[in-house]
C-alpha cells in the first residue's frame, strides 16, 4: 500500500511550519467533488490545509475513481496514509541490564509531575518497584510537595537537586535502581537562559533520555515556538498531554511531518496510573480520524 513513496511525497509536498496556514500550491487537487470531498474530511479533523491538501492530491493520483467513490476505500487510504507517517516510541524500557533515566522537560502547565507519576505507577506494575525520583523544579514549592507525595504512595525516594553538580551525586546515590525519573520546572520557551540552564542539567553524557511534554490544547503555532526552542535540550522523544480537552488531533499528524520526533506517551485525564498509554500507531490514527467522538483507551 502507501510506504516509503508515499511518506515521501507527503513530505515533499508539505510545506514547513511558517507557511502552513496557507494553501499549497504545489499539489495540484483534482476538480471532482470526491478530491474535494475528502480535503474537507482531512480539514475536519483538525488537520492543516498544507497536509490536507498533500494527502487528498496524493489519494487523487492513487486510487482509481471507482476507489475514490468507495467510502471505505477512501478512509482505508488515508488511514494507512496518516499511520505509515506517524512515528512512536515502541520501547521506552527496552530489555537490557542497563538502569533506565528519563527526563520529562517542557513548558508550564503541560503535566509534566503528573505525567511522571503515571510512567512510575506503571513502570511498578509491570516491571520493578526500584525507581527513583529526582527533581530540579525547585522554583514551585507545591510541585516538590506533590512529587514527594506521589513518592510516599509509592515508596519512591524522592531527591531534590539545584545544581547539575547535586544532580550528578544523587545519579550516582541511585546507581542501584532500574528507573530514575526526573521532574524538571516548567520553562517558557521564551526564556533562552531558563531553557540553557536546563541544558547544563542533562548533558548528553549523562545518558538521560529527554522527553518533550506538549499539550494537545496548546495552539498550533505556539506549538512549533515550543518545539523549536527545546529542541537546543536533544529532546529524544514528545509526550502529548490533554487530549481529553481537544476534539480536534490532526496537530498530531502535522507534528509528525514537520518535526520527526517520536511520541513515547500519550495521556488523557489526571487519574494516576490510569490516563496513560504508550504511543501506538493505530490508536494515534483513530484520534486523528474521529474528531469529536470522545476518546476511550478501552
Amino acid at each position: 500500500m502507501i510506504k516509503d513513496l508515499g511518506r515521501e511525497m507527503l513530505r515533499r509536498n508539505t510545506p514547513s511550519p511558517k507557511a502552513a496556514s496557507a494553501p499549497s500550491v504545489d499539489t495540484p487537487l483534482s476538480d471532482d467533488g470526491l478530491i474535494t470531498t475528502l480535503r474537507q474530511r482531512l480539514l475536519d479533523c483538525g488537520i492543516s490545509t498544507a497536509t490536507a491538501d498533500a494527502i487528498s492530491g496524493f489519494a487523487g493520483e492513487s486510487l482509481t475513481i471507482e476507489e475514490l467513490s468507495d467510502l471505505f476505500a477512501r478512509e482505508q487510504f488515508v488511514k494507512t496514509a496518516i499511520n505509515d507517517l506517524l512515528q512512536v516510541s515502541n520501547e521506552t524500557f527496552p530489555h537490557e541490564t542497563k538502569q533506565h533515566r528519563i527526563a520529562l522537560v517542557g513548558p508550564t502547565g503541560v503535566g509534566k509531575t503528573t505525567t511522571l507519576a503515571k510512567i512510575a505507577a506503571t513502570y511498578l506494575a509491570n516491571h520493578s518497584p526500584n525507581i527513583a525520583f529526582i527533581t530540579i523544579d525547585t522554583y514551585r514549592i507545591a510541585a516538590v510537595e506533590q512529587l514527594k507525595v506521589y513518592g510516599e504512595i509509592m515508596n519512591i525516594p524522592v531527591e531534590v537537586v539545584i545544581s547539575p553538580e547535586q544532580l550528578e551525586t544523587a545519579l550516582l546515590k541511585f546507581r542501584d535502581k532500574d528507573l530514575i525519573l526526573i521532574d524538571t520546572a516548567g520553562r517558557s520557551p521564551q526564556d533562552t537562559f531558563c531553557i540553557d540552564e536546563l541544558t547544563s542539567f542533562l548533558r548528553p553524557d549523562l545518558d538521560i533520555k529527554k522527553h518533550l511534554v506538549l499539550s494537545a490544547a496548546t495552539r498550533e503555532n505556539e506549538i512549533y515556538e515550543i518545539l523549536r526552542r527545546f529542541s537546543g535540550v536533544g529532546i529524544d522523544n514528545t509526550i502529548i498531554t490533554k487530549i481529553d480537552e481537544c476534539t480536534c488531533l490532526g496537530i498530531l499528524l502535522d507534528i509528525q511531518i514537520n518535526e520527526k520526533i517520536p511520541f513515547s506517551y500519550i495521556t488523557n485525564g489526571q487519574r494516576v496510573p490510569e490516563d496513560i498509554m504508550p504511543a501506538d500507531k493505530d490508536f494515534l490514527t483513530q484520534l486523528i480520524m474521529s474528531p469529536g467522538k470522545g476518546i476511550s483507551y478501552e
